[in-house]
């Protein structure tokens, strides 16, 4: 079955969309795209559970009790609160480490608020995991698409594509399970464009404020759903108006707002979506990769020089401001650091969670190191099709050796497979959690879709 809407000279983007969420059924989706959908899920609630062993959850949920309390069950933690407010502190958990995964032309985390919003809204209204399940293969290819109609341009101005694009994708998420139709679910668009928002002002100190951008457009979505449902209009041209997404976020430049509608139902942008095999910004995957690629080929002779190119925009993301990049001062500083990531690699031969720890922050042969990186422009990068770059490593010997990742790992082009996400899943939840809770939890997601109520999905998912 083509779930492609309809579409005439008159159709706004988000009549589109909703035409195309309000039919759809989980039965029109490809299995294969239902079976990698639990998979991105299955990464996402190891990531929830993993965050809990640093200091941020904790400060989330105290804001969050100030609101007053709740029953909705929160994703590695003993703690309930309200829908909306579990549903800010599951995008915190999925996101806070920055290892969640990313649509790639999109440059948007999709699962980090798509599935808060889902598991929210199907707990508050009574749904099943099958319910749940649709709910958030379509909140992903929302948000997706959003993002990719800002043709990697949103970063370049300083706005946190997760963020803005996140909030459709959630929005339309949480009105599917609210039933509401698609003149409905379009509205929740209208409405929740006018709360998109998030700022990347958090690269100049480090700041945690990125670490809450899904959650609230998580929330954005949940109550532009609940708005909607009770009547309230919001503008059809949400995207393409002249006061639009589009017109307003990205003014004067190259979009392509049409690609919001484009193919729903027919190319699906899940199996896009790019899981993180490193806990770093993904701009420097490829990165990790090169140097740790020819890293054997150094041996014991002294580096004199690391020459990285990459695409201006991401390098606005993870080189500026200097001063954080090549000197981080904490560990969030560190994972959005070029520098401090080539080094650390090629120092330890390795970039995992420890690398974040503070005797890697400390090390003084990483830090020595990270002075000797040098940045440039890398005119053949496909930023942001990809997340591209290449090293020069200068030996004192005379040796230069050379390594382009064009592709980054993790890239559709690249996937990992669904084992190696499960393998991801018990290196990260077994952090923090028993084998018995991580089976748990396992069985819990790959069961997602069965029919059972998504109540008891929550419940089993909790720390």
């Amino acid at each position: 079955m083509t779930l492609s809407p309809e579409k005439t000279a008159t159709t706004t983007l988000a009549a589109q969309v909703g035409e195309f969420a309000a039919r759809a059924e989980l039965s029109d989706v490809p299995a294969e795209v239902v079976e990698r959908a639990r998979h991105l899920i299955l990464d996402a609630v190891g990531l929830a559970f993993a965050s809990t062993a640093y200091g941020f959850p904790a400060v989330a949920l105290e804001a969050l009790s100030a609101f007053g309390g709740g029953t909705h069950p929160v994703l590695g933690m003993p703690d309930r609160l309200s829908p909306r407010d579990a549903a800010v502190l599951n995008g915190v958990l999925i996101h806070g480490m920055d290892f969640d995964d990313t649509h790639i032309p999109a440059v948007t985390h999709v699962s980090a608020a798509a599935l808060p919003a889902a598991i929210s809204a199907a707990v508050s209204r009574g749904a099943t995991t099958e319910d749940l399940l649709l709910a958030y293969i379509l909140g992903v290819e929302v948000s997706a698409r959003v993002g990719i109609g800002g043709a990697g341009g949103f970063h370049d101005v300083g706005f946190h594509p997760t963020a803005v694009a996140g909030a459709f994708g959630a929005s339309v998420a949480a009105g599917r399970i609210a039933g509401l139709d698609a003149d409905g679910l379009a509205a929740a668009q209208g409405v929740v464009g006018s709360m998109s928002a998030g700022l990347l002002e958090f690269l100049a100190d480090g700041a945690w404020t990125k670490r809450l951008h899904p959650g609230w457009a998580a929330m954005s979505g949940l109550t532009a759903a609940s708005f909607a449902k009770a009547g309230w209009s919001g503008p059809p041209a949400v995207y393409e108006g002249r006061f639009g997404l589009y017109n307003t976020h990205l003014a004067g430049r190259e979009t392509r707002p049409g690609a919001v509608g484009d193919r729903l139902g027919e190319t699906w942008e899940l199996v896009r979506t790019a899981v993180k095999p490193y806990p770093i910004c993904h701009f420097i995957h490829a990165f990790a990769d090169a140097v740790l690629t020819l890293r054997p080929e150094i041996g014991d002779t002294a580096i004199t020089e690391i020459r990285c190119a990459i695409h201006p925009v991401p390098a606005k993301v993870v080189c500026e401001p200097a001063e954080a990049k090549w000197a981080p001062r904490d560990e969030y500083d560190a994972k959005f650091s070029l520098p401090f990531v080539v080094a650390a690699s090629l120092t330890r031969g390795r970039f995992t969670l420890a690398e974040l720890e503070d005797d890697a922050l400390g090390d003084a042969a990483v830090l020595d190191l990270a002075q000797k990186v040098r940045v440039s422009d890398d005119p053949d990068s496909a930023f942001p099709a990809a997340y591209s770059g290449a090293v020069e490593i200068e030996l004192a010997d005379g040796r230069v050796l050379r390594h382009r990742e064009q592709v980054n790992r993790g890239h559709d082009e690249r996937p990992l497979t669904n084992a190696e996400v499960v393998a991801k899943f018990r290196e990260t939840i077994g952090r923090v959690a028993s084998d018995a809770t991580a089976d748990r939890v396992l069985n819990a997601v790959l069961s997602l879709g069965d029919g059972t109520p998504a109540a008891d999905f929550a419940e089993a998912c909790r720390g």
